[in-house]
């Protein structure tokens, strides 16, 4: 933990943790005096009040009061009987904490040696300059060649034919004009109204759609006196419909 971190304060001691575990075992202060739960309190109050968890000061932390801890209940119960998982609890707690302690001690030669003396470097990839290089059967008649085949086989602009729609006279327009045509000539054939009409095929389908709904609502009696002879309509009278 370094000197910007949590600092023990204590009636006896007041400094970094670290330095704590360095006087009780050298016998400067007695672990017996020291109250650990209360420097476990201060130290969660210490990290309560940081803006980030700091992970690795709280690992070191938790290492130098495991020591601590095991320093003061050797002191109180040295003549504590322990089973042997307890005591292979304890010894493995010891070896962490010497590896620790050893690995704390190569950490200032390891930060003043460390990128300094490289022993293995890194591979570098040969450098390699782009070069153009075509095939020999590539020249300018056979470029000139393989664009004039793509362009030929481009697929050709098709234009489509510009539409003119006619608009359709439609149903209830032609049997109002048939309706009307009849009442003033009393009979007219269909072929002589359609004639007159002047329109394409359209006109003579809806012609003869507007007879058959005539007829259908009994205004007008047609007749046709042969197959595929011409027809005629007669007029009955129009404020009255009849129906055969």
């Amino acid at each position: 933990m370094d000197e910007q971190g949590y600092k023990v304060k204590l009636e006896q001691f007041e400094g970094p943790l670290d330095l704590l575990l360095s006087l009780v075992e050298k016998r400067k202060l007695f672990i017996n005096e020291i109250s650990l739960a209360s420097v476990a309190d201060d130290y969660i109050a210490y990290v309560q009040n940081l803006s980030h968890f700091p992970i690795a000061d709280s690992a070191n932390f938790i290492l130098v009061a495991s020591t601590l801890v095991l320093i003061k209940s050797r002191s109180l119960l040295p003549t504590l009987t322990l089973s042997p998982e307890e005591q292979g609890s304890i010894e493995n707690l010891e070896n962490r904490l010497k590896l620790y302690k050893r690995m704390r001690a190569l950490d200032s030669h390891i930060r003043e040696r460390y990128g300094k003396i490289i022993l293995f470097l890194p591979k570098e990839a040969p450098t390699r300059e782009p070069v153009f290089s075509p095939h020999a059967q590539i020249t300018v008649p056979t470029l000139l060649l393989s664009i004039r085949s793509i362009l030929k086989n481009l697929p050709e602009k098709e234009t489509l034919p510009a539409v003119i729609i006619a608009s359709v006279i439609s149903l209830e327009e032609m049997i109002e004009r048939l309706s009307k045509r009849i009442q003033s000539t009393a009979s007219i054939s269909f072929r002589e109204f359609s004639a007159a009409e002047k329109k394409n095929k359209v006109h003579v389908i809806v012609t003869f759609l507007a007879m058959l709904e005539l007829v259908k609502q009994g205004i007008i009696a047609v007749t046709q006196e042969k197959e595929f002879g011409d027809i005629q309509m007669e007029s009955y009278d129009v404020g009255v419909p009849r129906y055969n």
